[in-house]
């Protein structure tokens, strides 16, 4: 959902709004140090009391940053959306970007995301650090919470310490979602661990269902349930209007792969065969779709697409729940310290 040259966050509101009329399950927000434009993270708060049911998920980044910090904001944004937050964590490995901070030197990719990982680990423990009726209120004694019910989080990971507890109660998700790409091994290394959803590019079905069975075989020797995860085809789409059809190697032979992931240029018809043919095989858990031209391509993907395939009853109706965890299928975790 990216505007380019966009000064606030009312510039992303109509677009927001369409996908939250439109019934898919998130939109995500793009962000790096090395880009300049307006936070992720505090645009997704502003929306939040603008829509109702569509997920927010923000890339946040990891590096340089402090992992406290990091999950009480995104424990706020799952709050003032009342449990549709995500988080699409992100690295920067630049020593331009470093250079912004003054704190440390850039890191290789493979450094960076371990880093991730662990804030990641440091995050959920953080986020469980308030049991769910830790808050009491007592008007009487003047006891807002329940000292008992709060739990330090004590993570030391290769480069911070944390020790808690959070300074935000538990999420209404218990975690925010986690979304994060597995299209190259260092990020698939990542994803595997520590995703709730993973975004695979891939140019044709088949390719989808080997690249989601990898992923889900490697969570599996990596001690996560595989049923556990959502696996989504991630590409671009540039749709033209009415039946026109999808350019050669496009449509029905698949998205075309370029240097940018794969990319899929046709009519919103094709696009659902397409998407319905894939969902049929079993390939994927569903699609994260970037459209080439928001303003354009998200109203017909929505009107067009999405519409089309309700009429085959391959895409809801209706939002099943108010959470981005329900809208997914995902159940809500368990507190961390209260299963240890």
């Amino acid at each position: 959902m990216d505007v380019p040259g966009a000064t606030r966050a009312a510039d992303f509101l109509p677009l927001a709004r369409f996908a939250d009329e439109g019934l898919l399950d998130f939109l995500t927000l793009g962000d790096s140090f090395a880009a300049p434009g307006l936070d992720a993270l505090s645009v997704l708060a502003r929306l939040a009391p603008e829509t109702r049911r569509v997920g927010l998920v923000p890339t946040v980044t990891t590096t340089h940053t402090e992992p406290f910090h990091v999950q009480a904001q995104l424990a706020t944004l799952d709050w003032v959306s009342r449990g549709r937050a995500g988080w699409r964590p992100g690295v920067s490995t630049s020593e331009n970007e470093a250079r912004l901070f003054g704190r440390r030197a850039a890191v290789t990719a493979r450094e960076a995301w371990r880093e991730a990982g662990e804030v990641v680990e440091a995050a959920r423990l953080l986020w469980d650090s308030w049991e769910d009726d830790a808050e009491i209120r007592d008007i009487p004694s003047g006891r807002f919470v329940d000292r008992d019910k709060l739990h330090y989080a004590d993570y030391a990971g290769t480069t911070f310490s944390v020790r808690g507890p959070s300074i935000v109660p538990r999420p209404p998700q218990g975690h925010p979602v986690i979304v994060a790409d597995a299209d190259d091994p260092v990020r698939r290394a990542f994803a595997v661990r520590h995703a709730d959803v993973l975004l695979v590019e891939a140019s044709s079905r088949e390719q989808a269902a080997a690249f989601s069975a990898e992923v889900r075989a490697e969570a599996a020797r990596a001690g996560r349930e595989p049923a556990d995860l959502r696996v989504l085809a991630s590409l671009t789409v540039e749709l033209s209007g009415g039946e026109q059809a999808a350019e050669p190697g496009h449509g029905g032979g698949g998205p075309r792969p370029t240097a940018h992931g794969p990319h899929y240029r046709g009519g919103p018809v094709d696009l659902a065969e397409l998407i319905g043919d894939w969902y049929a095989a079993g390939a994927v858990d569903g699609f994260h779709l970037r459209p080439a031209e928001p303003g354009r391509d998200l109203e017909r993907l929505v009107n067009g697409t999405a519409a089309l395939l309700q009429h085959r009853g391959v895409f809801r109706a209706f939002h099943p729940g108010s959470t981005l965890r329900e809208h997914l299928g995902l159940a809500r975790p368990a507190n961390l310290h209260l299963t240890a």
